[in-house]
């Protein structure tokens, strides 16, 4: 399990207040019928490419909604729920997507992405960004092993999507059973985002990225990036007989194992931000690690804007967990390890008697977590006893319970209100609860002073974009080879333990 002692008395008060978090959400647009929509990106959001807070991901069909940095939960929230607001308020009828899994898809050459399989990319989730004051580059790297190897508890206490539309597996081989006509499902399944059939890419599985220290991961990551990947190299670069110069022509950016820095799917990352043109590896190496990316959150139907301030307060704790228990160095063994445990709880976690991976034996899944979140409830308290209240330590006990009771964990949830009120339907229900979260949203105030500001970010971002491409005179080409140059990610070198700035 990894020694704690009294690591969480031993911070600074000043230091578990300086701890930051913010948010990167996704979620599909559809029409009001759950169908995917198909118009563009609406005029009002502002430009997704220059907007800070709402953008889009692997295809215009998908919003990604960013706060800012915030020094509490409630602040967060606040701004993300602000955010969703405005964003409803300038697609129309339309409804933002509140499962994880996709509504029901058209045919796959209509889905405007892909390189890894456009069904693949229509997933959403959210990504939490952590950071603690003072933190150095090895202990970022601490807390990112022992992340990965305790992720599979929040695949348990936070997977939400055990069940698929039927169009999602249309056509190719999967394990999947199904529950209705239409939905298809695991019976134990906790999270199918994150499974065999999620958000992974086969050709990544020969890819070992150790996360030793800051070079290794250079390394390893950099192997990546250079490396010919013989099956995008069939793929091509781009359409043949492609007319003009513009990305529209481009089938993908490379033929290398991963085209940019943020293809690599780990389950948390970490991250620095970047300067306009520079690659995040070269950020990394020059600069450390700013934050950690904690990328394995399914989005919770039951809930608004996807998350709630318990749950961002309980993973506060258990990253401070992972940052204050002992970690060993990773080996390629205990990587693909750890793969196998997140990958058997996403698929099978709520399976009764379930064993996971836990040298030098095995562990049962159950008791495994009453340990991990036992040694989570003294920092709760610790960081209670900083901030003052009861919060983090409430978020706390609510997990505690739920980790008791496999009917409270969210994908025991869906499948049971999917049955209760929906016939088994996962399209009917995910439906059903965006149409609500859009309706209690769209009641909300939207204070004028928030109103204004929007718009006017939005203003400001369509006339970035307007300014960038007045002044792009490089043709798509050339900046494609100047963009992807080896040299641009940096050496091997970099700090070892340099202090990080707050994200």
């Amino acid at each position: 399990m990894g020694r704690l002692g009294d690591r969480p008395r031993a911070l600074p008060r000043e230091q578990l207040r300086g701890m930051r978090r913010g948010i990167e959400k996704e979620s599909l647009r559809t029409r009001p019928d759950g169908a995917l929509a198909q118009t563009p990106h609406a005029f009002a959001l502002g430009s997704a490419l220059a907007h800070p807070h709402i953008t889009t991901d692997f295809s215009e069909s998908q919003l990604e909604l960013i706060t800012g940095v915030h020094d509490s939960a409630e602040a967060c929230l606040q701004e993300l729920t602000r955010i969703h607001q405005v964003a409803y308020r300038a697609i129309g009828e339309e409804l933002m997507w509140v499962g994880s899994m996709p509504c029901a898809l058209p045919a796959e050459a209509q889905i405007p992405i892909g390189r890894y399989g456009r069904r693949m990319q229509t997933i959403s989730g959210i990504h939490y960004n952590w950071s603690m004051p003072g933190l150095a580059n090895a202990e970022y790297f601490s807390l990112i092993r022992n992340f990965r190897r305790h992720g599979w508890l929040l695949f348990y206490l936070f997977g939400a999507s055990p069940a698929a539309c039927a169009s999602f597996v249309a056509g190719r081989a999967h394990p999947l059973q199904e529950l209705r006509p239409g939905t298809m499902h695991l019976p134990h399944a906790t999270s199918l985002r994150m499974g065999r059939l999620g958000y992974q890419s086969d050709a990544q599985s020969t890819l070992v990225v150790s996360c030793n220290d800051l070079l290794a991961y250079g390394k390893t990551l950099q192997q990546g990036l250079t490396q010919v990947y013989p099956a995008y190299a069939r793929i091509g670069i781009r359409e043949p007989g492609a007319p003009g110069d513009g990305p529209a022509s481009y089938r993908q950016l490379s033929t290398t194992l991963l085209q940019i820095e943020n293809e690599f799917y780990g389950k948390i990352r970490p991250k620095r931000r970047i300067q306009p043109g520079e690659r995040p590896l070269h950020a990394l190496r020059e600069r450390g690690v700013e934050y950690g990316e904690v990328r394995l959150m399914d989005l919770d139907p039951f809930a608004p804007v996807g998350i709630t301030a318990p749950v961002m307060r309980f993973l506060d704790v258990f990253l401070l967990h992972c940052l204050l228990t002992d970690s060993p160095a990773d080996t390629p063994e205990d990587i693909a390890c750890e793969s196998r445990n997140q990958e058997t709880v996403a698929q099978r976690g709520r399976e009764p008697g379930l064993q996971l991976s836990c040298f030098p034996g095995d562990l049962g899944l159950g008791e495994w977590g009453e340990k991990l979140l036992a040694e989570c409830a003294p920092i709760a308290a610790a960081v209670d006893g900083a901030l003052g209240g009861n919060a983090y330590r409430e978020a706390h006990e609510q997990q505690l319970a739920v980790l008791r009771d496999p009917l409270l964990v969210p994908s025991a949830r869906v499948l049971l209100e999917m049955q209760r009120g929906h016939q088994g339907s996962y399209t009917d229900f995910i439906c059903e609860l965006s149409r609500r979260h859009r309706a209690l949203l769209m009641a909300r105030e939207l204070p004028r002073e928030e109103a204004e500001r929007f718009a006017q970010l939005a203003a400001e971002s369509h006339e970035k974009q307007q300014q960038a491409e007045a002044s792009d005179t490089l043709p798509f080409e050339e900046y494609r080879k100047q963009y992807l140059a080896v040299e641009r990610l940096g050496s091997y070198g970099g700090p070892a333990a340099r202090p990080a700035k707050e994200a």
